[in-house]
């Protein structure tokens, strides 16, 4: 963990009044980051020197986002139950509602492949309550991991396994899909895990297995370094484990830790979306950038 690190970089608070802070992406063309205020039903963009504003203040309830090859935001909404896409001159394409003719649960989160590919999670946290969606009968049968084809339009469930599939994120080499279940929200002896499976031909999964088991809190959200670590979100702050599934130390954090992502000219400022508040850090690695197409 002392590589990881920076001993006299401190945590610093970017904003807070959130209600329940999600989905934190980076844009670099913009040096800025947005994310979600999931029950205010906006999304927050917080840019260096200037600080924070509204960037929508009608988000469909969107909780995570991403960033796609051209730069574009990709959000799932719970509102909507539906992933989009927000366009360069800001108009909004819906890219997948429905999987099987069914109207989806409530997209969570979601990441882009280097092939353009979409990945998302679906579990019906969206539609449990009218606090961050709309409350309403699940139409699918289980909540699954999603691949979409977006010039296509084709949607895959890839994943059917887990009981509430909720953040993913790839290694750095993409032979590896990490996806975690926090299940236990509402049920008592349910899955508070990150597990982790192998990519084949870079669109099927095989060989499911735990990779972590995060305790106190859930692994909301997460995301990987450079060096195939996985920082993650728990009740006590940001867990750090070694591409082995060691547990390496963490950041304390004052709330909840929702979700995390890592930003900055460098790709070495890790900003962090925790209950009310976006919290930002230096570390002493830079965030997974690179890339491989199958």
């Amino acid at each position: 963990m002392k590589d990881l690190v920076i001993p006299i970089c401190h945590l610093e608070r970017l904003f807070d009044t959130c209600l329940w802070a999600e989905g934190p992406a980076y844009l670099a063309a913009s040096d800025c980051v947005v994310w979600s205020d999931i029950p205010n039903n906006r999304i927050l963009q917080w840019v260096e020197g200037l600080g924070t504003r509204t960037l929508s203040a009608a988000s469909n309830h969107a909780n995570g986002n991403t960033i796609d090859g051209e730069g574009r935001l990709v959000s799932c909404e719970h509102l909507s139950r539906a992933v989009t896409r927000r366009e360069h001159d800001g108009t909004r394409t819906v890219l997948a509602s429905h999987f099987d003719g069914k109207r989806l649960n409530s997209p969570n989160d979601v990441v882009v492949k280097s092939d353009g590919t979409i990945w998302f999670t679906d579990p019906t946290y969206g539609i449990l309550t009218d606090y961050e969606g709309e409350r309403a009968d699940p139409e699918q049968d289980g909540c699954y991991v999603y691949r979409l084809q977006p010039e296509t339009g084709e949607i895959n469930a890839v994943i059917r396994t887990m009981v509430k599939p909720n953040g993913l994120a790839f290694s750095p080499d993409e032979r590896r899909l990490y996806v975690s279940d926090t299940g236990v929200s509402h049920q008592t002896d349910g899955p508070h895990h990150i597990k982790v499976f192998d990519l084949v031909a870079g669109e099927k999964v095989q060989n499911e297995r735990v990779f972590a088991e995060i305790a106190p809190g859930v692994p909301d959200g997460f995301r990987l370094d450079e060096f195939g670590n996985v920082w993650t979100s728990s009740g006590n702050g940001v867990q750090v484990f070694s591409p082995e599934g060691e547990f390496l130390g963490r950041i304390a954090v004052p709330e909840a830790v929702s979700n995390l992502t890592f930003g900055g000219p460098k790709n070495n400022r890790l900003f962090i979306t925790a209950t009310t508040s976006l919290y930002a850090i230096y570390v002493g690695v830079r965030g997974s950038t690179r890339r491989s197409a199958f």
